[in-house]
């Protein structure tokens, strides 16, 4: 080895010492270390969740102090997955486990081949045998090859060039790089390499070719993250809906005003419909937008489900296929899982001669009254904006209001199979497979399977009969003259109130057979019989299926009643029952409340 060669490695053995030990103080500051832990009542410095953090000892620090050795100062490595905060926290979660493995992976081996055994000097004949010249030369030469094969061999220095390191999401739609530096006098990164490199990763489609183009001359191109790629994300397309032009659901509720009164003509149960008029319009669902990854493939995306239009009787289908239309005039109703259009037949006057009795298969809107003696039916709603007289009979498959109220003569029968609603009751016999609501019961026999609501204007309940499956709310129960009021708590009223009602025609159809069979055969007399046999056979059928559904309620049930009877007072005379427990007051209770516990009713 020359005298120059040798001071050159003396040399350059001394720098790398002084760099050393300047390097054991100067990494503190350029690698991550755990922060000091705040003394009480300074702030916690803001932590990027996005930031990895990786320990002094990894390989990632050990090829930057190699890089800084050969190179001088050098930024500190960051690897951050999302520096503006755009990415969702479980994402960033997510994709930091995966991206501390690349880095392990890729560092490790970048740290071996920076690291390798020098290679051994070669021989230039390469272990061939030539022939040797003979003579003083050849003692000659001998004598070198001695010399050469005495010395240490000189290893070749490491050679490598900048490599630059992907790391792809799980989606393909993001990818990252970081540059690893070179080593020795390997070539420094270009952009022609990092173009390279991403065709041979297949990285094609959303390139950030700004940061591509800068980052061969930017600071901190080395051991820091760079989202160098976006992909287009797939937006699946949107379901269909339906916006309704038209109410679901009618609230059939009446609200008390601020001097205690009901307004029963506020509640319009009837949603008039024109022929042709929209119900609902369908919103049609849209197509997915497929996207693309960083690898330029393409992403599916799922298209909106289509939502059929709820149509259901009397409507039709426009042509667009996007509106539900009625097909004729009449009252709107949602019936669980369609629209359909009921007709509405207005009566502009009474119910009398002039219209006779009404067998409607929609519903019903009589401006006058129910005069006595006629009848009137709907399978929809019936609104009544006078009185419903003695000796008539009403019944609405759907709601009954009865704006001016019910004035009956014993004889008078109404039944709802909703609610029924109307401003005061007398003398009649009401049955509502819901609630009913109104401002005074007078002598009235009422059959509820819900809740009874007697609180606006007078509010009170006097004589007669109420037996109600929930609860009875009253501002007054009974009468000071002590007329017996009785109210009767828990079981199937209206069910029992149809029992008692097939009886007592089962009854008058015995009756009637009896006479009828007296009588001389003739042909008249066999077509009556044929007729009368056939309605006594319906009514045991129904009579025998009411007497099961009774049947059919179970003992501890019975004790468990849920009825309840709240008032402001009660009078004495009053009889309140639970199935077979009943009691008669015989004092005035004030903010009563009566019930059923352990089986025995209690009065508070």
């Amino acid at each position: 080895m020359s005298l120059k060669k040798k001071l050159k490695k003396l040399l350059s053995a001394s720098e790398h010492k002084k760099e050393a030990e300047q390097e054991a103080h100067g990494l503190q500051h350029h690698a991550p270390a755990e922060e000091p832990q705040p003394e009480t009542g300074e702030s916690v410095p803001f932590q990027n969740e996005a930031l990895l953090e990786l320990p002094q000892e990894h390989p990632l620090y050990q090829l930057y102090n190699l890089r800084r050795r050969d190179g001088g100062s050098l930024p500190s490595p960051r690897l951050c997955l999302d520096e503006d905060g755009e990415l969702p926290s479980e994402m960033i979660r997510r994709e930091k486990v995966r991206l501390r493995t690349v880095v392990n992976k890729e560092c490790n081996a970048r740290l071996k081949e920076a690291r390798g055994k020098k290679g051994q000097g070669k021989d230039k004949n390469n272990g061939k045998s030539k022939d040797k010249p003979a003579g003083k030369d050849a003692e000659k030469d001998d004598g070198k090859a001695r010399k050469k094969a005495g010395e240490k061999k000189e290893a070749e220095p490491v050679v490598l060039d900048a490599r630059p390191c992907f790391f792809l999401s799980a989606d393909k739609l993001y990818a990252w790089v970081f540059v690893l530096p070179p080593v020795g006098a390997g070539e420094e990164l270009s952009r022609d390499m990092l173009y390279r490199a991403m065709v041979q990763q297949g990285i094609s489609y959303g390139v950030n070719t700004r940061l591509a183009d800068r980052l061969s001359h930017d600071e901190h191109k080395y051991f820091t993250l760079y989202p160098i790629a976006k992909g287009k994300p797939a937006f699946d397309g949107e379901n269909g809906n339906i916006i309704d032009r038209f109410p679901r659901v009618i609230e059939r509720v009446l609200e008390v005003d601020e001097y205690d009164q009901v307004d029963y003509t506020a509640l319009n149960l009837i949603r008039n419909v024109k022929q042709g008029q929209e119900i609902c319009r369908l919103i049609k669902p849209t197509e997915g937008e497929p996207g693309r990854t960083v690898l330029d493939q393409e992403v599916p995306a799922k298209s909106g489900k289509s939502v059929p239009l709820p149509k259901g009787r009397n409507t039709e289908i426009s042509e667009d296929e996007c509106s539900l239309l009625a097909s004729i005039s009449g009252h709107v109703e949602y019936t669980g899982h369609s629209f359909q259009v009921k007709p509405v037949l207005d009566i502009p006057g009474n119910v009398d001669f002039s219209t006779g009795s009404i067998n409607f298969l929609g519903d019903i809107n009589i401006k006058g009254d129910v005069l006595s003696g006629f009848t009137v039916r709907a399978m929809g709603n019936i609104h009544v904006d006078g009185v419903i007289e003695a000796g008539s009979a009403v019944e609405a498959g759907g709601d009954l209001v009865v704006v001016k109220g019910i004035l009956g003569d014993g004889t008078t029968i109404v039944r709802s199979h909703r609610s029924v609603f109307s401003k005061y009751i007398e003398n009649s016999v009401i049955y509502a497979r819901e609630n009913l609501q109104t401002d005074c019961i007078l002598n009235g026999s009422i059959y509820c399977d819900g809740e009874v609501l007697v609180c606006s204007g007078r509010g009170s309940i006097m004589g007669g009969r109420i037996w109600a499956a929930g609860k009875v709310t009253a501002k007054a129960v009974g009468a000071p003259s002590e007329c017996r009021t009785a109210i009767a708590l828990g079981g199937l009223p209206c069910t029992n109130f149809e029992r008692e009602t097939v009886r007592k025609e089962l009854r008058e159809l015995e009756l009637e057979l009896e006479k009828l069979e007296c009588q001389p055969d003739n042909p008249v007399k066999a077509s009556l019989l044929s007729k009368l046999r056939v309605k006594l056979s319906a009514a045991e059928m129904k009579f025998k299926q009411l007497e099961e559904e009774l049947a059919g309620i179970k003992p501890d049930e019975e004790k468990e009643e849920k009825g309840r009877l709240e008032c402001g007072v009660v009078y004495a005379g009053t009889e309140i029952s639970f199935g077979d427990e009943m009691i008669r007051l015989r004092h005035e209770h004030r903010q009563c409340v009566a019930k059923l516990v352990n089986g025995e009713i209690v009065v508070t």
